[in-house]
């Protein structure tokens, strides 16, 4: 029986490719998984392992089988999602929709069911798919469709991760291909110029994410530290830790699914606490996953703003963001979230990061921003008096 639930909300785990692109393993692949149990993210929502690219050998069997490389993974892939699995985790893997991976490995173009049904005798959980190689005359949509087909048909439930890049408008058909997430963008890289010019680049795409098709941003960078061992992404340095701070804060806010992709076995204690943040989850998560709208600072407007996310409970998400060189002010008029002070109406704020509660503000909310910092509230209407 399918699960009518299947990424109802953003999922969130673990990817391989950010930190360790073509260096994997089976022993990783595990490690990952007992890591995210014993770290407390597992219960924080975190779910999927997921193995990126450079998995499989160069060539398909004698049936046009994938094959996974027996020396980075001697015992198969059935046994390291058995392995996945028996830590209460779910299983993800990587393929393509053109003829070979980015990597050069086998695609699944014209491939697509039987490589679902090996997908599903494998116990896989999740697929992310690429767009590399794809032959020029054919559409992409055609190609995701086909895909999503061949997944919904498979015999088990596979969460199809579209990664396409953000090209073809993917936004103006991907909810009708099937697949319930859709990258909207190029490559993330570990540093503070990729996370500011990814996020500004969604501010106008909000709208086209929503329950069971979700806005992917490209994986999360936290806590990286210049640790990958590709240059694109470990290209001008590393992110600082209120950086990676805010770069999960804006993810979360944006409801882009949130897949670590640090080497979750030497977390430090900042990593951990920003991406175990409980609010931020809850935000991320919210059943409703409704699209936040930006409202910017009127006399800074394009470094200064603040999203407003509607939550299921009638409260509101509030991120503030500074992406200038400056500390700079942040005044939200409350009349902008529709909130007229004659109706007797305020706000009052809880704060994410210090969790603690600030009271009740009329009219507005002023904050001095640091550079490249966040503020982040849940606020709830309140009768003043």
């Amino acid at each position: 029986m399918q699960n009518k639930y299947l990424a109802m909300t953003p999922p969130m785990g673990w990817n391989s490719w950010n930190t360790f692109t073509w260096n994997i393993n089976e022993e990783l692949i595990c490690g990952a998984a007992d890591a995210l149990c014993a770290s407390g993210l597992k219960d924080k929502g975190y779910e999927y392992v997921v193995i990126d690219d450079c998995w499989s050998l160069k060539q398909r069997d004698e049936n046009g089988r994938l094959v996974a490389d027996p020396e980075k993974f001697p015992n198969g892939m059935k046994a390291v999602a058995d392995y996945v699995h028996s830590k209460g985790l779910k299983f993800g893997m990587y393929s393509c929709c053109g003829t070979h991976t980015c990597a050069g490995y086998p695609g699944s173009f014209e491939h697509e069911f039987v490589d679902a049904e090996t997908f599903a005798s494998w116990g896989v959980d999740y697929l992310k798919y690429d767009n590399c190689y794809k032959p020029k005359h054919i559409d992409g949509e055609i190609l995701y469709k086909r895909m999503s087909l061949a997944l919904r048909n498979c015999g088990r439930d596979i969460v199809l991760s579209a990664c396409n890049w953000g090209t073809e408008d993917v936004h103006s058909w991907i909810q009708g291909s099937g697949a319930q997430l859709f990258r909207s963008t190029g490559d993330i890289q570990d540093n503070w110029q990729s996370v500011k010019n990814l996020f500004l680049s969604q501010l106008d795409k909000t709208a086209y994410s929503g329950p069971f098709c979700h806005n992917d941003i490209d994986m999360l960078i936290v806590g990286m530290h210049g640790s990958s061992n590709n240059e694109f992404i470990g290209a001008l340095g590393a992110c600082s830790d209120l950086e990676y701070r805010t770069h999960f804060a804006l993810w979360a806010i944006m409801g882009s699914p949130l897949m670590i992709g640090c080497d979750v076995r030497k977390m430090s204690a900042a990593t951990l606490e920003t991406l175990g943040n409980e609010d931020l989850i809850r935000i991320n998560q919210d059943i409703e996953c409704r699209g936040p709208y930006c409202i910017r600072q009127w006399n800074n407007p394009e470094n200064v703003m603040a999203l407003v996310k509607p939550l299921s409970d009638g409260s509101l998400a509030i991120c503030f963001v500074n992406l200038s060189e400056t500390r700079s002010e942040m005044s939200l008029q409350f009349w902008d979230l529709g909130i007229p002070y004659a109706a007797n109406m305020g706000l009052e704020f809880y704060n994410c990061y210090t969790k603690e509660n600030e009271g009740k503000f009329a009219e507005r909310y002023v904050a001095q921003i640091e550079p490249h910092d966040t503020m982040v509230f849940i606020a709830k209407p309140a009768k003043l008096k």
